[in-house]
C-alpha cells in the first residue's frame, strides 16, 4: 500500500509542479504516510520542496483558530455562545442584527454576518490591486475601528458568508482572553500537544532558510503577507510533516491528549448546513459525496495568500487524508480533492 500511496502522491504532487514553482503532496491513509515534493522551492536555483519544507499555508489557518477556540471552551475560559464584545476592550462598539450579537461561534463558523475583509480594504484593494502586503496595517486598533462602522449582511447565526474579519477577530478575541499572543495561543494550545514544531507566525533564521519562495500565479517571486492581529485568519506557515500530525490527530485518539480530543470532539459536534450535503463546523467545511460517488465524508480546508495555495481534507470515518501545499497562488483544490476521492473509492472499507 505504501507504494501505492507513494506513486498517487508522486503524481499529484508532479501535476502541481506543472501549474506551480513547487509542491508538496502527502497522503494518510490509516497508519502509512507518504510525503513526496516535486518542482523548486524557488526559481532561482532552488531545492525540491519536501516534508519539512516551510509555505504559508493562508486560511488552514482558521481550522487552527476555531480548535483554539474549543480549547479554551473545553477549559472553562470561553463559552461558545459567548458575546464577542465580552472578549474586546471596553466600550468597542461591535454590531448586532435583529436583537442578536455576535457570538465567539458564530465567528468560527462563519455566520456572524460580518463581510469577508475589514471596513475599507475592498476600496484599498481596488485602489492598489498590486500590493504585495495587504493585510499588513490590520492592526487591532484598524479593525476595532473599523468593525464600529461596519454593517452586518445577516442576523448572526443565520446564513454562511464566509468572512476573514470574522476569523481574524475570533483570534484577536482568543489571544486578549487568554492574555498572550496569537502565535504561542496555537503553540500553547495545539501544536507543542501535538509535537507540530514548524506551525508558526514568525520564522527565525534557520526555518526561514528552510522556507519556499512564494510565486504570484503568472510565476513571479513574491513577498510574505504579514496579517498583524487578523493572524486568527491565515498568518501561520507550515510544512507538511506538521500538518501530518494535525489531520492525524482529527481520528487517532490514542495519540491525542483527552482534552485535545475532546477539542476536537467539539469542532465537529457544531455544523452549521450550508446546502443538504454540505456544512460547516467549527473552522472545516464538510461535505458528503453524493451515493454514486460513494457517499464518502470529505472535511478540508483550502488556503491561499499572495505567493502560496495549500489544501488539507480528510476523511475520519476512514482515516484518509490529503495535504498538498504549493508556492505559487494559484489554487489547487481540484487536484487535492479528487485524489482524497481516488483514496476514498481505492482504500476506504466502509462507507456512511
Amino acid at each position: 500500500m505504501a507504494h501505492d500511496i507513494g506513486t498517487l502522491a508522486q503524481q499529484t504532487a508532479d501535476r502541481l509542479a506543472a501549474q506551480h514553482v513547487g509542491a508538496v503532496v502527502a497522503v494518510v491513509v490509516h497508519d502509512a504516510v507518504e510525503i513526496r515534493g516535486a518542482g523548486s522551492t524557488r526559481t532561482d536555483g532552488g531545492a525540491t520542496p519536501g516534508p519539512d519544507t516551510l509555505f504559508e499555508i493562508g486560511s488552514v489557518t482558521k481550522t487552527f483558530t476555531a480548535l483554539a477556540l474549543a480549547r479554551l471552551a473545553g477549559a472553562g475560559a470561553v463559552r461558545l455562545d459567548e458575546p464577542l464584545a465580552d472578549l474586546l476592550p471596553v466600550g468597542t462598539a461591535v454590531p448586532s442584527r435583529g436583537g442578536r450579537p455576535i457570538t465567539l461561534e458564530h465567528l468560527a463558523t462563519h455566520t456572524s454576518g460580518l463581510p469577508r475583509l475589514p471596513k475599507g480594504m475592498l476600496l484599498r484593494a481596488l485602489l492598489r490591486p498590486s500590493t504585495p502586503d495587504p493585510y499588513a496595517g490590520c492592526s487591532a486598533e484598524v479593525l476595532l475601528s473599523g468593525l464600529a462602522r461596519t454593517r452586518l449582511g445577516a442576523t448572526p447565526g443565520k446564513r454562511f458568508r464566509y468572512s476573514n474579519l470574522g476569523a481574524g477577530l475570533l483570534g484577536l478575541a482568543l489571544s486578549r482572553r487568554a492574555d498572550t499572543a496569537y502565535e504561542a495561543l496555537i503553540t500553547r494550545e495545539i501544536c507543542a500537544p501535538l509535537g507540530m514544531t514548524d506551525t508558526l507566525v514568525t520564522l527565525d533564521e534557520p526555518r526561514a532558510e528552510r522556507s519556499a519562495q512564494g510565486h504570484t500565479r503568472s510565476g513571479r517571486p513574491t513577498t510574505p503577507w504579514h496579517l498583524a492581529d487578523l493572524a486568527g485568519a491565515g498568518a501561520l506557515r507550515s510544512t507538511a510533516t506538521d500538518l501530518v500530525a494535525y489531520v492525524r490527530a482529527q481520528w487517532d485518539d490514542a495519540a491525542v491528549p483527552a482534552d485535545l480530543t475532546e477539542a476536537i470532539r467539539l469542532t465537529r459536534e457544531v455544523r452549521h448546513r450550508r446546502t443538504p450535503f454540505a456544512w460547516i463546523h467549527l473552522g472545516w467545511m464538510a461535505h458528503r459525496l453524493h451515493p454514486k460517488q460513494g457517499a464518502h465524508l470529505q472535511i478540508w480546508h483550502n488556503g491561499g495568500t499572495g505567493g502560496f495555495s495549500s489544501f488539507v481534507g480528510f476523511d475520519p470515518e476512514n482515516r484518509l487524508a490529503v495535504i498538498a501545499l504549493a508556492n505559487t497562488s494559484r489554487p489547487l483544490d481540484r487536484p487535492a480533492s479528487t485524489l482524497l476521492h481516488t483514496l476514498q473509492t481505492a482504500h476506504a472499507p466502509t462507507t456512511a
